[in-house]
């Protein structure tokens, strides 16, 4: 059980990459964008052909990323260009995508399995360090030898590589360029008055969002050990339920706590995810079952929480009325008997 939840963290965080996508083009650039479902396969296709093909893990992930930068160009652009409905331009692209993944790869699946790889390599190289073994002995010796993962590697390196990519984000967003983006998704008029070229800020804005899917696709293909054409479906609502849980449970006070929120959220729904497998009668398959039920939940949750609360208050200002409205007429009572 243990070892699961390890290994649902280290997803989670490379998940997370994603989700920061997801909240960039639906929070920020309130762009309903479905080309996620391709651009994360794209990102995992271009990075598994590559490094089968002899290349180096890093540049095929960067090379995946620059990939899914030019889908979400494409999608901005038959939206701004072309005039095309936003959800329908994501609909459109995500479909195109599907025959382009296919081309990229040459077949419906590419193995990576006696490929070294990103995560291999991490492996490799923190072995060396010796740094697995003296966690290990810390926990031993306390007791908790049993629930140690199989390698620290993975998830302090991919902590810092996605609080990097979180913190470039926060910088981004705060500069000119950020804050029209920003603007943009809150009011394209108001933003446009101001001679902004919202049509390349939308642009840009969704290439950034997919180049961040496709990175987060690039890393799942490397960590799974392979990149197959269906394994983007409903990719796009786990980043949603990423972001609407991270925003539930943690909050949106600032850019910087909410992009936290982000990969908070990402994290916790992996683990809730498996811990929901575990239960006897949920299958693999029921998976996208298990998440729509996460949004769901997510969702209603918080208004019921906020109904309550608000009937609370009411209730409260009722009473608070009453009490005041008791004391005045006491109080009228009073000065009509002294009158008499």
């Amino acid at each position: 059980m243990v070892t699961a939840i390890f290994g649902s963290v280290e997803l989670g965080i490379i998940y997370a990459i994603m989700a920061l996508g997801v909240y960039l083009s639906f929070r920020v650039l309130d762009f309903p964008d479905l080309t996620v479902d391709g651009s994360f396969v794209t990102g995992a296709a271009v990075a598994a052909t590559m490094i089968v093909s002899g290349y180096s893990p890093i540049t095929a992930t960067v090379v995946a990323m620059v990939a899914g930068f030019i889908a979400g160009c494409i999608t901005g652009s038959l939206h701004t260009f072309g005039k095309i409905n936003p959800l329908l331009s994501g609909i459109l692209m995500m479909i195109a995508l599907y025959s382009i993944n296919l081309r990229i790869m040459g077949r419906s699946n590419v193995p990576l399995l006696n490929s070294d790889t990103f995560f291999t390599n991490i492996r490799s190289l923190w072995g060396n360090t010796g740094i697995d073994e003296f966690l290990n002995n810390i926990f031993s010796t306390i007791g908790l030898g049993a629930f140690v993962p199989r390698t620290w590697g993975i998830i302090f390196i991919m902590l810092i590589v996605t609080f990097a990519i979180k913190i470039i984000t926060d910088l981004f967003l705060k500069t000119e360029i950020g804050l029209a983006i920003r603007a943009t998704g809150d009011n394209k008029r108001m933003i446009r008055s101001l001679s902004a070229n919202t049509s390349g800020l939308v642009i840009l804005g969704l290439g950034i969002s997919n180049a961040m899917v496709a990175f987060s696709g690039a890393l799942i293909a490397q960590h799974g050990g392979y990149a197959d054409v269906g394994m983007g479906i409903g990719m796009i609502i786990i980043g949603l339920a990423s972001v609407i849980i991270g925003e539930a449970i943690f909050g949106t006070r600032t850019i910087a706590w909410t992009t936290f929120a982000v990969i908070g959220g990402a994290i916790i729904y992996r683990i809730v995810v498996t811990l929901a497998l575990r239960v006897e009668f949920l299958e693999t398959g029921d998976l996208k079952a298990i998440t729509a039920t996460i949004v769901i939940l997510a969702l209603i949750t918080p208004k019921f929480i906020d109904g309550y609360k608000d009937r609370k208050r009411k209730k409260q200002k009722m009473l608070k009325l009453g009490s005041l409205q008791s004391a005045n007429e006491k109080g009228d009572q009073r000065a009509t008997f002294n009158t008499d």
